[in-house]
């Protein structure tokens, strides 16, 4: 693990230095740019400019969103080229190089936002992130709440219970995990770039996507859909990581300030999100939308039951879902 690990850091070396090769002095801070699939109006971009500002006597940071640098589930491979410092990335990407962090990206998993935290601050997260570590060369600072995934729908259609997604073109990204989560709600799962999504709505490309409530409202999906099934089905998060290599070119004082700065934007961002989930239902009922809560509890049977017999959940850690329960 640990060859792995070095020669994956080797690769990724460049990428304190994206915009190339820089001679470094004792004066010198290093450059690192970071890439996201949200746009400059979501809230996790002003996590990062404030970020940004706060580590600003460790190291500069250059930051793209909207996917314009690199697209949604390529900022992994960027970093470990050395193409990439830091990103926002979905555990499900993850999931994509170490089948075993499947477990964190399973439907109904983490209760809320608070579980969530608990969890990767917990001893059970720690060997999460070990893997990420050894395994693919990043260092994850932590998670970065947007909210509990909901269904919307472009359709017309009552949704109760599993069956009925049936036939249901649902927009989930590209990758086995997402795949999978969207089967699990009985539908039929669409890869579909997020950039895509709003067109795909209007053109009738897809049936519907999953997003929380404060996407739907930063990227206007709700502009193109008639309805909103709170299947509560996944408490969302990426995961802010910066590069094993850029992260042990800081001393420990260095490490410790960067790591408190982004525990203080996450928490920010966090109680952001909470906060404007209260207030978007009833905006979103002011523009038409149909909400409803389907028989939850139908939905949550039906997931769990098909990620413990799918090959997925033989890749889990023993005893780590039962860790994550109890906390």
């Amino acid at each position: 693990m640990m060859d792995r690990r070095l020669m994956l850091g080797a690769l990724a070396g460049a990428a304190l230095f994206v915009a190339g090769p820089q001679a470094v002095n004792a004066q010198d801070k290093p450059e690192l740019t970071f890439s996201a699939v949200f746009s400059q109006q979501d809230i996790r971009a002003e996590m990062m400019e404030m970020f940004k500002a706060d580590v600003a006597d460790i190291a500069s940071l250059q930051l793209y969103y909207g996917g314009n640098l690199f697209k949604q589930g390529t900022e992994i491979t960027a970093i470990q080229r050395g193409n990439l410092s830091m990103g926002n990335v979905a555990p499900q990407d993850i999931a994509k190089q170490i089948p075993a962090f499947s477990i964190l990206t399973s439907a109904y998993l983490f209760r809320d936002a608070a579980h969530l935290k608990a969890f990767f601050e917990s001893d059970a997260g720690a060997e999460m992130k070990a893997m990420a570590e050894d395994q693919l060369g990043i260092h994850i600072l932590g998670p970065t709440y947007f909210g509990t995934r909901q269904v919307g729908l472009r359709v017309d259609k009552e949704i109760k219970t599993p069956t009925d997604m049936q036939g249901i073109k649902l927009r989930m990204p590209g990758g086995d995990a997402w795949q999978f989560l969207g089967s699990a709600l009985g539908a039929n799962p669409t890869p579909m770039a997020y950039a895509e999504v709003y067109t795909g709505l209007q053109t009738g490309a897809i049936d519907g996507q999953d997003n929380p409530y404060p996407n739907v409202e930063n990227m206007k999906f709700y502009e193109v859909m008639s309805q909103i099934v709170r299947t509560s089905h996944l408490v969302a998060y990426d995961l802010l990581v910066i590069s094993q290599q850029a992260w042990d070119a800081m001393s420990a004082d260095q490490q410790q300030a960067f790591q408190a700065a982004a525990d203080k934007a996450i928490a920010w961002s966090t109680e952001q999100h909470l906060a404007q989930e209260d207030k978007l239902g009833a905006l979103f009922e002011s523009e038409g939308l149909k909400i409803s809560t389907p028989d939850v509890d139908a939905f949550r049977k039906h997931a769990q039951e098909m990620y413990l017999n799918s090959d997925l959940s033989k890749d889990w850690p023993e005893g780590m879902l039962d860790r994550i329960n109890a906390l």
